[in-house]
């Protein structure tokens, strides 16, 4: 935990300034009183300005509101049950229940929670201007606890609040979901219910804000790009992933017991529900049905395909066979990587983001993990936060309209830096904080099953149920 230690100083300081500074939080001021009246017969005298034409007020958009419903829906599809689907395929015949199990009930913890406070915290921009870091550069205020304002009649750009809401939901359920991958097979499930809803809290809702909320919110008005989640989703549940690994230890026997998936067919359909459902995060995050949509589409097809085909031709090269998981992990690799520049770059860069998701997840998944001796179970970290790495940082060479992108006059050298920050701080933070929260909740209540639990089974210990009566 040498590493834990020498990043927790480093983002110590990163964190604990901007705090310092907001002592006194500015707010827009409304309704100031001039300081001085004109003469009332000034005031008589004195033609009225010419009106200045009122903005016309926001209204929904139908084609708008279809589509994101339709993707909020896709998005839900993600974790249940393609997540679900996809984990359970991977472990063994007598955990298979536990993984379904711990994505179906994050779904249901997580849903409480963001109509609690999460959407508020998330998404409020009272309190925020361009240019000022205060508190609200962090978190947003508590103005929308409860969905207080969210009526039938509110709107979020051309669509429903409500929409915008479930949809955002929708990503932050996925995202402590993921990290379910990289403990399974031996976390106590009391203990996985009380991290997800700390680590949600401290860690996925301050970084969603920091990235998504807009003028005044830490990394937005820094310039980092995340279209889709690159850092606020995938390097945050990779992080959170490997760090949970390294605490909680090795699973029993690992590495000399051999561990294969149990249903390899079972997680060939929950690679597939993800590509599916991923139109939906990665087009959606356009929040209309348009251009920016259009592409996002094609270039989350593309780049998935030629990640699928990298890391298929990686593991033939290096292994003498392709596999169906290796396909089927490849895929996702680029699903990962193209999220943060779907709704900026162009075919030519989905190829190249592919390609290099391809093939440096496969190592990272392979020869790195082997190198390092950690046991995240199912890969979290060499395909999410890598992934999510290798995207976020070329979103920063193929977002430029030289190479294809939709962004003019992009400084390359520039952007680059700006998104390594990003990374970085993502990196810094997330792995600090869920350090913490591991270490307390294991503390308080413990975070891992016993030696006989563990080989007795998940399913058994943890449910009193069987995946499978044969």
């Amino acid at each position: 935990m040498k590493v834990s230690r020498w990043l927790g100083v480093v983002l110590a300081s990163l964190l604990v300034m901007p705090w310092v500074m907001a002592d006194e939080l500015t707010a827009p001021a409304t309704g100031a009183v001039p300081t001085e009246m004109p003469l009332a017969a000034e005031a008589a005298t004195t033609e009225p300005a010419a009106a200045e034409p009122a903005a016309p007020a926001p209204t929904a958009n139908s084609g708008d509101t279809a589509w994101m419903l339709t993707s909020t829906a896709l998005v839900l599809l993600m974790t249940i049950p393609g997540l679900a689907l996809f984990y359970a395929g991977m472990v063994r015949s007598k955990n298979v229940l536990s993984v379904m199990m711990q994505c179906f009930a994050i779904t249901s913890l997580i849903t409480v929670l963001w109509v609690i406070y999460g959407y508020s915290l998330a998404f409020d921009t009272a309190g925020m201007e361009k240019g000022v870091t205060n508190l609200h550069s962090f978190f947003g205020s508590l103005n929308k606890a409860m969905l207080a304002g969210v009526g039938v009649d509110s709107l979020t750009m051309t669509i429903p609040e409500t929409v915008f809401m479930v949809f955002q939901l929708t990503f932050a359920i996925i995202t402590p979901a993921l990290i379910v991958g990289a403990f399974a097979e031996r976390m106590k499930f009391s203990a996985m219910l009380w991290f997800m809803a700390i680590w949600f809290t401290i860690v996925y809702v301050p970084i969603a804000h920091m990235v998504w909320s807009g003028d005044g919110g830490l990394m937005w008005d820094l310039g980092v790009l995340d279209f889709a989640g690159g850092t606020v989703v995938h390097i945050n549940a990779g992080i959170a992933g490997l760090v949970a690994a390294l605490v909680l230890g090795k699973r029993k026997g690992y590495p000399q017991v051999a561990m294969p998936p149990h249903n390899l067919t079972m997680t060939l359909v929950g690679a597939s529900l993800l590509w599916v459902g991923w139109f939906g995060f990665n087009a959606g995050s356009a929040v209309a049905a348009n251009g920016t949509a259009g592409m996002a589409m094609a270039v989350t097809q593309i780049a998935t395909a030629m990640a699928a085909l990298a890391w298929m031709f990686s593991e033939w090269l290096t292994h003498g066979k392709p596999s169906v998981l290796g396909i089927a992990s490849g895929a996702v690799a680029g699903l990962v990587a193209i999220t943060p520049a779907s709704g900026f770059v162009g075919p030519g860069g989905a190829l190249a983001i592919g390609l290099a998701a391809g093939v440096i997840c496969f190592l990272a998944s392979t020869k790195i993990k082997r190198a390092m001796g950690y046991d995240d179970s199912l890969d979290v970290f060499g395909v999410h936060a890598i992934g999510g790495i290798v995207g976020a940082l070329l979103t920063g060479v193929f977002a430029a309209a030289s190479l294809g992108g939709s962004k003019a006059d992009l400084d390359i050298g520039g952007q680059f830096g700006i998104q390594a920050i990003g990374v970085g701080a993502t990196v810094l933070y997330c792995a600090l904080a869920s350090y913490v929260i591991l270490k307390l909740v294991d503390k308080v209540i413990g975070l891992r099953v016993s030696d006989d639990q563990e080989t007795e089974g998940l399913d058994l210990s943890q449910h009193n149920e069987r995946g499978y009566n044969l």
